[in-house]
């Protein structure tokens, strides 16, 4: 478990975020009847589950849920959806995952639907860190955080609990 000295989110300054994030997710697609939140698994996938009750909370647009599920040790094969190309065309689109590190995960999700026709495409992380290797941005985010490149965050998603924290 963590030191709680190292805790940089609590589950309440979390809740907050996540809060935020929907807001800003419905600030940007207010006029859209659906959004698609696709959540880059595992814990991406968990904060996608969390920001989709959240905005489904404070709005009555549609928000369908996707899992994307990227080979993080070798990013070059194939992305794949739990949603078809052709339920996310021309959609709304918010990318989302729970920490922006190097960019290597979001940039190889990005790339994955920008085969596709989307309408608007976001991204979203809870903790975005400043040691990107590629050029990408978090469009919605909890926290930004200056690390050195040897510390790790860590967000644990526990069944009553989330905490991010740095090891």
């Amino acid at each position: 478990m963590t030191a709680s000295n190292n805790i940089i989110l609590n589950n309440t300054e979390i809740e907050q975020k996540i809060r935020r994030i929907a807001y800003q997710i419905y600030e940007s697609n207010h006029k859209e009847k659906e959004v698609i939140i696709a959540g880059i698994a595992e814990n991406g996938y968990i904060f996608a589950e969390k920001l989709a009750v959240a905005v489904s909370k404070i709005s009555d647009v549609q928000v369908k849920l996707c899992k994307v599920t990227i080979d993080k040790k070798n990013p070059l094969k194939e992305v794949h959806t739990s949603l078809s190309s052709q339920e996310y065309k021309n959609k709304s689109l918010i990318l989302v995952d729970d920490v922006l590190n190097s960019g290597t995960t979001l940039i190889y999700g990005i790339k994955h639907f920008l085969e596709v026709p989307l309408k608007r495409f976001k991204t979203a992380v809870l903790v975005n860190r400043n040691h990107k290797k590629y050029p990408v941005k978090a469009d919605f985010k909890g926290i930004s955080l200056s690390t050195s490149i040897k510390e790790h965050v860590v967000v644990e998603f526990n069944k009553n609990e989330t905490i991010a924290y740095l090891m």
